[in-house]
């Protein structure tokens, strides 16, 4: 909160300019999706997408500080489990990645009609992609040596799985090949339990998308405790 010209704002510019250029003037060009008008088609996977963002960003940025700073060791000697210190920086990314995802759906009600159909549903994808997401950002603040790898992962491989995970567009209008190539993409499925929550509709089977979101968070979890534990990147 203390930087929040830096944290809240930027997601609320582009959103806007999200829904102005694609909701506004090429919208009303494409039609309807999957029974919506496209500008309300696209509201969950901009929400989601913001969410990620957030949430990844604050902890790569946040732990690799710690690294940078080196005042990562005093955290690391002091009597303090690995799994706190882990949940710790996990809460920072939660936080933040749910904040900018509740600034941007208010945002959002300016522009489109934003019906929730499913409240809970939505909450648990907006809750779960933040751990998720966190947790990735976890593992990149892990393995930087310098600031530019805090931003190689977002830009090239977050930002291209992100606009290739359904956020502008349903899969079921790819050709065959290549709406199974996306099934690939894990953000696909976070997209699609967010449109299933805001609008009751989805190209992926909801049960099939929980599971992948839970079992990556769970793997992401193991993976950066066990990271954190051998001090990995910060006893180097």
């Amino acid at each position: 909160m203390r930087i929040w010209t830096q944290t809240l704002i930027p997601p609320v510019i582009t959103t806007c300019l999200y829904f102005l250029i694609f909701g506004n003037l090429i919208g009303p060009r494409i039609g309807p999706m999957q029974g919506h008008t496209y500008i309300d088609f696209i509201v969950p996977g901009l929400v989601l997408m913001s969410v990620i963002t957030g949430s990844y960003t604050n902890v790569a940025s946040s732990f690799f500080s710690s690294k940078f700073q080196r005042f990562i060791e005093e955290i690391m000697v002091s009597p303090v489990p690995s799994s706190v210190i882990l949940i710790g920086y996990l809460t920072g990314g939660v936080c933040r990645g749910v904040m900018v995802g509740i600034v941007v759906l208010l945002v959002a009600t300016l522009f489109a009609t934003v019906d929730i159909v499913h409240p809970f549903t939505t909450a648990l994808v907006i809750l779960l992609a933040s751990v998720v997401f966190s947790l990735g950002g976890m593992l990149n603040g892990m393995f930087a040596k310098k600031f530019d790898d805090v931003s190689i992962i977002p830009n090239f491989v977050l930002t291209p799985l992100i606009y290739l995970g359904g956020v502008f567009y349903s899969v079921q209008l790819l050709p065959e090949f290549w709406r199974l190539a996306s099934l690939a993409n894990p953000i696909l499925y976070v997209i699609n339990i967010a449109r299933y929550g805001f609008l009751g509709s989805s190209d992926v089977g909801i049960g099939v998308s929980f599971t992948v979101i839970l079992v990556a968070a769970a793997i992401l979890f193991t993976l950066c405790l066990v990271l954190l534990e051998r001090g990995y990147g910060i006893r180097d």
